[in-house]
């Protein structure tokens, strides 16, 4: 370790009362983003753990070589079809990003090109690398094609913090239009005539709250909703058939959804169902019919049709099941589509109009399945995405007809990679109240019991961390490690209980559901663990670190949640309101407040001995502020024993990390190296 010291943090303390309670915030001063000394601070810490891990850039960069060594750079995706032509990307060695093409459409089967050559009569539609040029910082919006190809809108963000620029470019010509709008949110749809470009707007809390109306030529756009519920958002989108522009408003635990005629972008939108506390539904068109997912007196949601003239007559066509998750319904003119989740494995279930349902059946004990690339209303081919933990990602067509699988593609991993040298494997690990937790794991056969483990959890907002194929993983499995996912409560991967059971008064689930995996491990996998989550998955981190630092040789907080009281108190915060649907109102509720003061990772440090911890985050990040994990990293400083505590700020990206491809492979390359050290292993 180097003998240089940590950057000095203390200034200035608040102090806060919240129902009786006072405490003092002594690294508070940190939040101050345009302060001068904030940012001198954070660049000090760089440069600390520059110094600290300065000995693994050898190891770091004999990583990124391996990840880039196994990676096809100049490759290109399956073309998926909308109208009159195929769409696809394509990367180019040496480039950070992707490029957006299209070419002709001819028959039902996507044109095939080895990578490195071009399709005939290709037009590059978006080039992402001269939209960058030299900024450190790209990320796209949104990017689509109107429904009758002539026009694209996309929108750009170069500083990290999603707010984005959108314009537009005639696809005939190449040339851009003049309209150009500052300060959009993600997403938009084009109406069915290509003449009108819905797009939101977020308020000063980042909460996408309007939609707005834009007419190609015309300066003055029209609000065509806005949403005064802070606890909700909005978004919209048009129906696969065209039909239909969906507008929809949802908060964590309730929606609706609005619906206009596509042909007559200047109509008034219908609601579908007025909200409720507690409902959510979704829906797509067929026909004269919507399909509706919803959870009425239906806790894992069934699938309902209701007429277009009657969008509230709700008929149940898949009535609720307590085993099976309905994810989401796709709707083709023919066909319909569920995807479902059952005993933590997604799935696919075909509805075929008239004939028996039927689902589709995969051989591996662990994967992950997702229609995927469905642009078309009108086929006989279902495009679907699927992966393992050993299977790269691969793009299937299902012909309805034959009910045949056509592997289409099959992602490249260069360098002599053979599935067969891995296995995987689902074991469960019991909870402190009884409750089996799954296990996903991987590792290269051969491997003995007893190995080195990385060990990543998330565990909130319903999200799954599903079987996964990673090509930097394979650097850590080479050398001998073990991988695994601990699918803790407050993910959605045994079903929508699972979620429950994992958030407000029961959030404590989460933490000690990892524990448990991380303990279960140890006694039959590995000699250690360091453990890894981001985000929402930081604040799992930060509370496994307080609850259990003995568990680990190694904790990983990626733009972690760690400062989650003082955050959720502060309803000027972007996103604040809206999460009290998921964590509780502390601001209001006096035992919220007290119970998440008692896990909260900042307020719960210990003067006890910590296992070393790297907290990455990144400066223009909206949704986890950089203040978060470097009060948190200073209070272990100052409190905890062991360590030692880093701080890397990415200071020109945002949520993600960084933008370009190479860049987020140094990025994993270091992250990974500092893993391998915890652990023993840097040969």
């Amino acid at each position: 370790m180097s003998s240089e010291q940590p950057p000095t943090a203390k200034k200035d303390p608040v102090e806060r009362t919240h129902h009786g309670d006072t405490v003092i915030d002594e690294y508070a001063w940190l939040a101050k983003k345009d302060d001068p000394d904030v940012v001198a601070y954070l660049e000090a810490e760089n440069v600390f753990t520059q110094q600290v891990t300065g000995r693994l850039k050898p190891l770091a960069d004999t990583i990124f070589q391996e990840i880039k060594g196994r990676t096809l750079e100049t490759d290109l995706s399956v073309p998926a079809r909308l109208g009159a032509w195929w769409y696809y990307s394509r990367t180019e060695e040496g480039k950070q990003y992707g490029i957006q093409c299209r070419v002709p459409a001819e028959g039902e089967d996507p044109p095939t090109v080895e990578p490195g050559q071009t399709l005939e009569n290709e037009q590059v539609i978006l080039d992402g690398n001269e939209l960058a040029g030299d900024s450190p910082h790209f990320a796209l919006g949104v990017s689509r094609v109107s429904p009758d190809g002539t026009m694209l809108a996309y929108s750009t963000d170069f500083a990290g913090d999603e707010r984005f620029t959108l314009r537009f470019k005639d696809l005939g010509t190449g040339e851009l239009l003049p309209d150009e709008i500052t300060g959009i949110f993600y997403g938009g749809a084009w109406s069915k005539d290509g003449s009108t470009f819905f797009y939101t707007t977020v308020d000063d809390a980042w909460r996408p709250d309007k939609v707005h109306r834009h007419t190609l030529g015309q300066a003055d756009d029209v609000e065509v909703y806005h949403e005064a519920d802070e606890r909700f958002w909005v978004g919209i989108g048009l129906s696969r058939s065209e039909r239909y522009l969906l507008l929809n408003a949802h908060s964590k635990i309730t929606s609706e959804v609005w619906f206009l005629d596509a042909l007559n972008p200047a109509g008034e939108f219908q609601v579908v169902r007025p909200r409720e506390t507690g409902l959510e539904y979704h829906l797509d068109h067929q026909g004269e019919r919507f399909l509706i997912l919803h959870n009425e007196n239906a806790e894992n949601f069934e699938l309902a049709s209701a007429p277009v003239a009657d969008p509230a007559a709700w008929t149940p066509l898949i009535p609720h099941q307590d085993t099976t998750r309905l994810l989401d319904v796709d709707a083709f003119e023919s066909h319909l589509v569920v995807h479902f989740r059952r005993d933590g494995l997604t799935g696919i279930r075909i509805l075929p109009g008239d004939q028996d349902p039927y689902e589709i059946e995969w051989p591996e004990p662990l994967y992950d399945v997702a229609p995927s690339g469905n642009a078309e209303y009108v086929t006989n081919r279902l495009r679907l995405g699927y992966t393992s933990m050993v299977t790269p990602p691969s793009v299937y067509d299902y012909d309805l007809r034959s009910r045949e699988l056509i592997l289409l593609r099959r992602r490249p991993v260069l360098g002599g990679y053979d599935p067969d040298d891995y296995e995987q494997f689902r074991e469960w690990a019991v909870a402190d109240d009884g409750t089996r937790i799954p296990i996903s794991i991987v590792a290269r056969k051969g491997t003995p019991k007893k190995a080195p483990t990385l060990l990543y959890g998330y565990g909130s907002y319903e999200t799954s961390i599903d079987p996964y194929f990673s090509v930097a993983r394979l650097s850590l499995l080479d050398r001998g490690l073990v991988f695994a996912v601990a699918h803790v409560r407050g993910g959605g991967e045994m079903g929508r209980r699972w979620y429950e059971e994992g958030k407000f008064f029961q959030k404590k689930n989460t933490f000690t559901d990892f524990v448990a995996v991380a303990r279960h491990l140890r006694g039959t996998w590995s000699s250690a663990v360091v453990a890894r989550g981001g985000s929402a998955g930081g604040l799992l981190m930060g509370a496994v670190a307080n609850l259990a630092p003995e568990d680990f040789a190694g904790i990983v907080a990626e733009v972690p949640f760690v400062d989650a009281l003082n955050t959720i108190l502060d309803p000027s915060l972007p996103l604040t309101v809206i999460e009290w649907d998921e964590w509780g109102d502390p601001l209001h509720n006096p035992e919220v407040y007290e119970y998440m003061k008692s896990y909260s990772p900042y307020e719960n440090v210990r003067d006890v001995t910590y296992p070393p911890i790297l907290a990455i985050t990144s400066f223009n990040d909206t949704r986890v502020f950089y203040h978060e994990p470097a009060k948190w990293i200073a209070r272990l400083r100052a409190t905890a024993k062991g360590g030692p505590f880093l701080l890397k700020t990415e200071m020109g990206a945002g949520h993600g990390g960084r933008s370009g491809r190479y860049d987020a492979w140094h990025e994993e390359a270091f992250t990974l190296s500092w893993i391998l050290d915890r652990l023993g292993v840097t040969e």
